[in-house]
Parts: C-alpha cells; structure tokens; sequence
C-alpha cells in the first residue's frame, strides 16, 4: 500500500474516520498553497486533495469554478503544481491527490503524467471526467507508478458498475453523495446512508463521500457509514473570503479542525451524536 492507503487502515483500526480538505492549487497563487498544506495537515486533515485548475470544471459549482478562474490567472499550471507537490514533500508525509479533468492530465501524456506524478511524490489522481474503460492504459501506468488512480460513483451508478468500480479503485472510492455539481448544501441526500450500503454490499474498499459536505455535523453523520468525508466547496469559500493571507490559512486550519474533531470518535459515540443531530 501507498501513503493513503496506509493512513486508511490506521484510521480504520483507530475507529476513525479520514477527513480530506480539498483546495483548489494556486487560488490565489501557489506561495498560499504551499503555506496552507501543512498548516491543513496539522489541522488533523488525513489526505488532501490539490484541485488542478481548469477552464471547463464541468463537474464544479461556482465556489471552486471562481477558484479554478483565480489561479489559473495566476499562471498555475500542471508542473507547476507537480514542482509544488516535490517540494512540500520535504516539509509533510501527508498524502496528497490530484483532481483534476482528462485534458489537464493526458496533454501531459498517459505515460508522461503518472511518471511525473510519482517523481513528484503525488500519491493519488482523481479524473473526475475519465471512466477506468476510457483510458484503461493511463490507470494502468498510474498503478504501474504506485500513483493510486481513485474513481468515482453516484447515486445513479448501477449496482454491477458499483461493483466493477469498487474492485478497480485505488486508495479509497470517492462517493458522490448527490447528483449536480460540487457546492455547500444545508443538508445531506435522503437516500444517502442507503446508497453507501449498497457499496458496502459488494466492497470493503474505503469510502469516502463529498459533493455538498460544509459542516462539522454533515461529517459527524457521514463517519457513521462512511471512512471519510470530503469537504471542498465550504472551505475554498473560507479562503476566498479571508481579510488576509494569514487569516486564510488561521481561517482554513480552524474549519479542518473542526470537521475533524467529530471524525476522531469513537464509532458507538459518533452514532450517538448524530441521531441527536437528526432528531433537532
């Protein structure tokens, strides 16, 4: 196993549930990115996921499409982030993931990229817009570069494809909680708790659930059925609307911590807060 997939097993065998923080690289320019990772890390994130900036981010809300816009007019690109991720490599064993779209990563190349991706010590790549059948040879090289490729389902995915997906994913299975795109939501899916059974039904793999996630007892409530939330919309927001750098990053740690607190629970406890959560 890989850095994440180390960090879910010691987290599953500690009862708790991972917290992954997504920011979107180089929002507003990559000298903040640089001084938010670790400051995240030491907040009690578990992975963090490095959103790579991109023109058509069809899959994301307005929050992170603003943040997306922002650093790409900072003149953030691929290998700038990839030169980002080496360095920070130096300074924190976080595990970091790329999400990110097919053309940013396969301009690179299907080979090229996952090569780059393991010199820079990138430990997984989320291709938001790229089924495992599309591009089975750029999965098979992320694996051959011990980069974990981590796919995604919905509430729409068909049970056999849950199946299929849950077999080929690397590092944990990213569940989509909603259909639509990425953004804060004031509650959670009904049908939620019920659709993360149907994976537990044909896999043990990790999950993790994002899209719609902003508060601290949205994740109290998913670590219930789930080994790790996603939260990325509520915090880009957080950063946006800071008074300063410093702030940002004070601002940015204090939410992850949050977050996390519930997280770090044991599971009778957790189950306990939050069927009082649902009864308010």
């Amino acid at each position: 196993m890989g850095r994440i997939g180390d960090r879910m097993a010691a987290l599953r065998a500690r009862g708790e549930r991972a917290l992954v923080p997504f920011i979107t690289a180089g929002d507003p320019d990559l000298a903040l990115t640089e001084a938010l990772i670790p400051a995240l890390a030491e907040a009690g994130a578990d992975v963090i996921e490095l959103g790579v900036p991109f023109s058509d981010p069809t899959a994301d809300g307005p929050k992170i499409q603003q943040s997306s816009e922002r650093a790409l007019a900072s003149g953030t690109t691929l290998r700038r982030i990839l030169g980002l991720v080496k360095t920070l490599r130096t300074r924190t064993d976080v595990p970091l993931v790329l999400m990110g779209y097919t053309n940013s990563f396969l301009t690179m190349g299907e080979r090229a990229f996952p090569e780059a991706a393991r010199e820079a010590g990138v430990d997984g790549v989320i291709t938001v817009d790229c089924p495992p059948e599309e591009e089975p040879a750029y999965y098979a090289n992320l694996e051959a570069c011990g980069v974990d490729g981590i796919l995604l389902a919905a509430p729409t995915t068909t049970a056999a494809r849950l199946a299929m997906l849950a077999k080929r994913t690397r590092g944990f299975f990213y569940y989509v909680s909603l259909t639509g795109v990425t953004g804060a939501r004031t509650g959670l899916p009904p049908r939620l708790v019920e659709n993360l059974a149907r994976i537990r039904a044909v896999s043990d793999v990790p999950v993790c659930v994002g899209f719609g996630v902003s508060t601290p007892e949205q994740a109290a409530f998913i670590g219930q059925h789930a080994d790790g939330v996603v939260v990325g919309s509520a915090l880009v927001d957080r950063i946006a609307r800071a008074s300063s750098r410093e702030a940002a990053i004070d601002d940015a740690a204090a939410f992850v911590a949050a977050l996390k607190a519930p997280l770090t629970q044991a599971r009778g406890t957790r189950a306990q807060g939050a069927a009082g959560e649902r009864s308010r």
